[in-house]
Parts: structure tokens; sequence; C-alpha cells
């Protein structure tokens, strides 16, 4: 399967081949404070199908042999590597996929860490816009 995305302003752009071997919407303090998001979705893709195809990603050493890469100039993450937990896989941050809508999660990790209202999403009001506009 072949996947391409890319940072919110463009100058970072990403492909990647290969076998998914998981995709999940991950609930750790440490995407957490990384975000600025209650959640982020992860897709683990084969380290030697992923290339980075134009612009360059900022790595930050966020723990150990842990690296989250981001784009520098809009600041979007955009990948995830640590070759001491996930050798030879490269976790695409899945939102940033040109097709993010047609690849679904299919489990959610370190729920031991979720804040607690992310479990009851389906109760809350929904609005197809900002209400009131």
């Amino acid at each position: 399967m072949a996947l391409s995305g890319g940072c919110q302003c463009g100058a970072v752009r990403y492909e990647a081949e290969g076998e998914i071997a998981h995709h999940a919407l991950c609930h750790c303090a440490d995407c957490r404070a990384s975000t600025g998001a209650p959640a982020v979705a992860w897709m683990a893709v084969p380290a030697s199908g992923f290339h980075v195809t134009s612009g360059e990603a900022i790595a930050f050493n966020s723990s150990g042999s842990a690296f989250r890469h981001f784009c520098g100039k809009c600041g979007t993450g955009l990948y995830y590597t640590n070759e001491d937990m996930l050798p030879g896989i490269v976790d695409i941050q899945s939102a940033t996929l040109d097709d993010a809508a047609n690849h679904k999660p299919d489990a959610q990790i370190q729920t031991g860490e979720r804040l607690d209202y992310m479990a009851k999403l389906g109760e809350l009001p929904e609005f197809t816009r900002f209400p009131g506009v």
C-alpha cells in the first residue's frame, strides 16, 4: 500500500510503502504533551519503505531512543521513531496522510493514561460546524 502525506504548510512531504504493522489511537501523556491533543493516531510502517520526499523534518529526542519528527516551519508533528521499542518501524501521525479519512485506527492504546472524558466522547453534543455561526 502506497501512502503519502505531509505537514500543514507543505514544506515537508513523505511517502510510505509496505505492510502496516498497526494503526492505533494513543492516549499516553507523552503523546499529549508533544501534540497538545488528547490523543494521537499512529500508523506503523516499515522504515525501509518510508521516505521524506521534500523538505526536512526536525527531530526532537523526547526520551531515550525516541525521536518525534516535525516541520520546523509550521510545527506539524509528522512521525516518530524509537529503535529500542519499535525497531525498523516509522510511526506516522496518520492525520497527516493525504487521505487520512480512508484510514480508520483499529485499536486504542495506553488507555491507562487516557483522559477520563475521552472514553465518553459519544455522549457530547455534536455540531457540523462551530455552534452559533
